[in-house]
């Protein structure tokens, strides 16, 4: 039992990091900017965030957790905009290749976190969790009387705040995309942005809206990471490819933020599952590490065969919109 419980546990957090970078690109492909950037903005949004709980308890000699995790949250949420604003500015306003300037953003930012992260390190003598320990057991406080319920305490109620916030924000962002005119208007730009202009929406300006918000919701996914996951550490490259899965959860969920609910937890599961299957040899344990993206490819290849639109990337996915040539 106690096995069971302990790996639904690890599958729930590791799949809650991936949940928040493939809902921020749902957002932001729904608009018809496709960000692979999103890896680098994640790294980006985790180490401004330690960095803003660790200069709060730098210059603390009593911090509280709670002003160290708004103080974490301000500085994720402000960095992973600036990484969706560039990753906009660049390629909606010059127009700029998305494929290049996304995957320029990962090298940056995954460059960003690991030479400020081995600073922190360095400043905080080497033992980053000491450090920031204040702020990260703000993130890594569980729900009060619910956690303690056996078993269903363990399994569901054990989680900060963050593990919450991101089923939350997908629903929401379900809802505001089917529901709402401005998500209706976003689906609009994506699907055809010459017929949205000539309708009178603001195609730049979804454009930047989508993109930074779901750049800021990603953001917040490297976040977790660093404060819930790892307790207020940082390790160089620590992050692995969970960046790179959600943006391939993006087509498991059909571009559906609620079904990138399930989809996380799948994709949790598979990512951890080699630790508790006996008798794995080197290459099986790779053969199901690698499980995500075949799953992955199997659903887009099933949708394909299906054709159904509501099951399609936007149309207009990847492509600069020139008002001119409309």
């Amino acid at each position: 039992m106690n096995l069971i419980i302990t790996f639904i546990q690890q599958a729930i957090a590791q799949g809650i990091a991936i949940l928040f970078g493939a809902t921020g690109e749902i957002m932001t492909e729904k608009s018809g900017n496709l960000n692979l950037g999103i890896p680098g903005i994640m790294y980006m949004g985790g180490i401004s965030g330690l960095m803003g709980g660790f200069f709060y308890e730098l210059n603390n000699d009593n911090p509280n957790k709670w002003v160290g995790v708004l103080c974490a949250c301000l500085c994720c949420a402000v960095a992973s905009a600036i990484g969706g604003l560039i990753f906009t500015f660049l390629t909606v306003t010059l127009r700029a290749n998305q494929n290049v300037v996304g995957l320029a953003l990962t090298t940056f930012g995954t460059g960003f976190g690991n030479f400020f992260g081995g600073s922190i390190s360095k400043m905080a003598g080497g033992v980053g969790q000491i450090s920031v320990a204040t702020t990260a057991s703000g993130f890594q406080t569980p729900i009060p009387g619910l956690s303690k319920i056996p078993f269903l305490g363990d399994v569901l109620f054990h989680y900060g705040f963050l593990t919450y916030s991101a089923i939350i924000v997908s629903l929401i962002a379900a809802y505001i995309l089917k529901k709402t005119r401005t998500g209706l208007n976003l689906t609009a730009v994506g699907e055809s942005p010459q017929a949205a202009d000539a309708a009178g929406i603001n195609v730049t300006k979804y454009k930047y809206v989508a993109t930074i918000t779901g750049s800021v919701i990603a953001g917040f996914g490297g976040l977790y990471f660093v404060m819930e996951y790892l307790g207020g550490t940082w390790g160089n490259n620590g992050f692995g490819d969970r960046g790179w899965l959600a943006i391939a959860l993006v087509i498991l969920a059909l571009w559906n933020p609620a079904n990138a609910i399930w989809g996380s937890l799948l994709f949790g599961a598979l990512y951890i599952i080699d630790i508790y299957l006996p008798g794995l040899t080197r290459a099986s344990q790779e053969f199901v590490k690698m499980s995500p993206y075949v799953v992955t490819i199997i659903i887009l290849i099933i949708t394909s065969k299906r054709n159904r639109p509501e099951q399609q990337p936007p149309a207009s996915l990847g492509l600069s919109y020139f008002r001119e040539d409309r």
